[in-house]
This record gives structure tokens, C-alpha cells and sequence, in this order.
């Protein structure tokens, strides 16, 4: 990682491009912001509604919880950094262990680059012809970047190598097995597999190193069905190399695990055989960093091996409760610009009055306009306007991308960071 360029990140002025931040700290850096541990709950302290906080202690302990957990398993880690697009976290994953980043688009891989990461693996296939005249000269420049990038047509391959024509290295290749009929990318047989590979072999420019998908895509998923194509996707890769497919490789790379199946996959992984080359089995899952309330709460595989740990959800988002117009309503001063909702509504967790918090009994979102959250209230629900409400939130992809800079809390409230995201 290029430290100069996150210690540059420390240096940005503080102004009003970012969201509930202090109104007085403008003209301050970040550093400087960071430095003077403010509280969030302290009103002399600044801090504006709506606000979203990452818990210090919560997300060491998932980054932590990964790394072991991957080492335990004998794989490599690649988290996908588009769930928070945020070079302070890349360089935090990179220093539990993490042997890259994944991403899926060019942007995300010029922020990479910008902040030093060294190998993305790009889950996607990449047919921009400027986009890939700029990762030829990013390789050319800098002999120690790998870049690993899907193929799943003969017309995608023929486009990179005519895009790539006169570039001094070859771009690394993974073929993209698709999870099955109705499901995302990929190729749908292994006979559009192998169509696929010798378009690579026929290309100058690129280097077939391996075989990758992503298995949350299988239709009507189940550990059985998911278990069936990850050993479909080695059996690919096996037979790849039994035709002499990865020559030159240097490894052989066999790649999938989103955040919903990776026990799946460490188990289907640890039963590779020994092919020809030594075998980089690479973990792609994201949403662990941050975890979240709903969706992944529900769907992490830590549910079925409690055993090897838990998740916690570390992004809360706090905003105040600016109507209570009768006993069964309150309005809270966030909403669609400030929280994701494609999966899940936000849950409301606990209730801020006066320096104290009670849990946030009787209280339920029930729909978000652009810049509220309609909440219908119980009996038993005790909310006066003026109050903070701390919601958990579900899918933090969709929650990272609507700020730009984001508090680090630790329990007490007390800021010790804040996280630059670049969406």
C-alpha cells in the first residue's frame, strides 16, 4: 500500500461536503477532526443528524475474524472492496492477511491503485478498450501489480486482445463459470468453457490462469445446490489443467465465495487435488467488514458453524426525531439519500435522551421518503421529538456509498476515525 497516499487522506479539509459532521469544524483536516476525539453524543461536540458511524470495536473484530477464519481454511482472501470502496479498509484488509482486493468496474480499480493496492482480482469482464489500455500501462509501469480479470465470451476475448495489442505483459484470466441457467454472467456449459479458453490461448495478450463464479447466483440455492456447482467449477479447473491449459501460469487460480456461502466453498476448496501447479484458492467475500442488522444477519454462514465465530454488525446510522404528530407516528430526519433499502427497511435498535439510551421497544420503520424515516409507534414506545434513534441497517453495500466520510466510534461515542469512501 502507498501510505503516503492514505496519510494524504488525513489532510483533506473538513467542509460541507460531508454529511453530519460538526458545523465548526470546517477548515479543519480530517487528522485534525480525528485528533481531538470529539463525541457524537456530546451536543458542545457538533456532531449533526443524520450521521453514519462505523463501530471501532466491531469492525477489528470482523477484519479479525476473516483473517483467521481463511487462514484456518488454507484459502486466500480477496474481500470485494465495492461494498465500502474505502482505501483505509483495503490497507486494513490487506494487513489481516488479505492477499488482494476484488473489484468489478475500472473506477474501483483506479482507487485501488491510487492508494498503492498491488493485486486486484476483477470480477468482471472488462471490454472497455480505454480501461484496459490504462491496466496495460499500469502493469507495464509497476512489475510487482497483478491483475486477475474474468472472461465469459469469445467476442469479450477478442475485444480485449485487440484492445491490449503491443502491451508488454499479458493480463491474467480467470474463465467465469456461470451458477446456472437464469443466473448472472458466466458461461452456461463447460463446452462454452473450453470455447472460451482457446480464444485465450489463440490472444497474444492474455494468459489463462484459472477458473472462478460466484456461487450465491445458483438458482433456488441450497447447500446442496451451491456444494454441486463449486465442485463443478474445480472439476472445471481440473480439467483445464489436464489439457495442459495453464501453462506458463505460475498458479493456478480457482475463485468464488460471496458472503453467503463461504463455508461452502472452504469445504469444497479444501478438497482440491493436486494439479500441476500450485493452487490459489481465493475467497471474494465483502460484506463481512461491516456486517450488517438484516440481510446478512440472516444469511451469514457463521449460522450454521457458530463454532468458527460471528459476525457483528458495526454501521449504525443515528438521526432525530423531528415529528411525533400522534401516538401511533414519528418522523425521524433521515431517509432515502442517507440509507440503503433495497433489500431490507432499517431497524430501529435504541432510543438517545438526555445523555441515556433505552432499547427502541415499539418502534418500527414502515417506509422511507427521500428525506424521512416513517416510523409507526406502539404503546409500549417511548420517543419524544428531539430524541436520536440508532438504527441497524441491512446490505451495507447500499449504505457505504451514500457517504463519503464516515465516523469510527468506539462504545462510548468517542470518534477516533473517519473513513474516506470513493463511489
Amino acid at each position: 500500500m502507498r501510505t503516503e497516499a492514505l496519510a494524504r487522506l488525513a489532510e483533506e479539509r473538513v467542509d460541507h461536503r460531508f454529511k453530519g459532521l460538526p458545523p465548526d469544524a470546517d477548515g479543519l483536516t480530517v487528522g485534525e477532526l480525528a485528533a481531538q476525539r470529539r463525541n457524537l453524543f456530546r451536543d458542545a461536540d457538533g456532531f449533526t443528524t443524520p450521521v453514519l458511524t462505523l463501530s471501532a470495536e466491531r469492525l477489528e473484530h470482523n477484519l479479525a475474524l476473516l483473517g483467521t477464519y481463511t487462514a484456518r481454511h488454507g484459502l486466500a482472501f480477496a474481500p470485494h472492496g465495492k461494498t465500502p470502496m474505502a482505501p483505509q479498509l483495503f490497507h486494513r484488509q490487506i494487513g489481516h492477511g488479505a492477499w488482494g482486493i476484488t473489484l468489478a468496474v475500472p473506477h474501483q480499480v483506479r482507487v485501488a491503485r491510487a492508494f498503492g493496492v498491488e493485486r486486484v482480482f476483477l470480477a468482471n469482464e472488462l471490454v472497455d478498450a480505454a480501461a484496459l489500455r490504462w491496466i496495460a500501462a499500469e502493469l507495464a509501469a509497476d512489475p510487482a501489480f497483478r491483475l486477475v480479470c474474468y472472461v465469459d465470451s469469445v467476442r469479450g476475448v477478442e475485444l480485449m486482445d485487440a484492445a491490449l495489442r503491443g502491451a508488454p505483459r499479458p493480463v491474467d484470466v480467470v474463465v467465469e463459470l456461470a451458477a446456472g441457467e437464469g443466473a448472472r454472467t458466466g458461461v452456461r456449459t463447460e463446452a462454452d468453457a473450453v470455447a472460451v479458453a482457446d480464444a485465450v490461448a489463440a490472444a497474444g495478450t492474455l494468459r489463462l490462469v484459472g477458473v472462478a463464479g460466484y456461487e450465491a447466483q445458483v438458482p433456488g440455492a441450497s447447500p446442496e445446490r451451491v456444494r454441486a456447482w463449486l465442485e463443478r467449477l474445480v472439476a472445471l479447473a481440473v480439467e483445464f489443467d489436464g489439457a495442459g491449459r495453464f501453462e506458463g501460469a505460475g498458479e493456478i487460480v480457482v475463485s468464488a465465495g460471496g458472503s453467503e456461502w463461504f463455508d461452502a466453498v472452504a469445504d469444497v476448496f479444501a478438497a482440491v487435488p493436486a494439479l500441476s501447479l500450485p493452487v490459489l484458492k481465493l475467497l471474494r467475500s465483502g460484506a463481512y467488514v461491516s456486517h450488517d442488522d438484516v440481510h446478512y444477519s440472516r444469511l451469514t454462514p457463521f449460522n450454521r458453524v457458530p463454532g468458527e465465530g460471528a459476525l457483528e454488525p458495526a454501521l449504525r446510522l443515528w438521526a432525530q426525531v423531528v415529528s411525533r404528530p400522534s401516538a401511533t407516528e414519528a418522523f425521524v430526519n433521515a431517509g432515502k439519500r442517507d440509507v440503503g433499502h433495497d433489500f431490507d427497511l432499517p431497524v430501529a435498535r435504541v432510543v438517545r435522551r438526555n445523555g441515556t439510551e433505552h432499547p427502541a421497544a415499539g418502534i418500527e420503520v414502515s417506509a422511507l421518503s427521500d428525506q424521512h424515516l416513517w416510523l409507526r409507534t406502539g404503546a409500549d414506545a417511548d420517543v419524544e421529538v428531539g430524541d436520536w434513534i440508532g438504527f441497524g441497517l441491512s446490505h451495507p453495500c447500499t449504505n457505504f456509498d451514500r457517504w463519503q466520510l464516515i465516523p469510527v466510534t468506539e462504545a462510548d461515542g468517542t470518534v477516533v476515525d473517519y473513513i474516506r469512501t470513493f463511489f
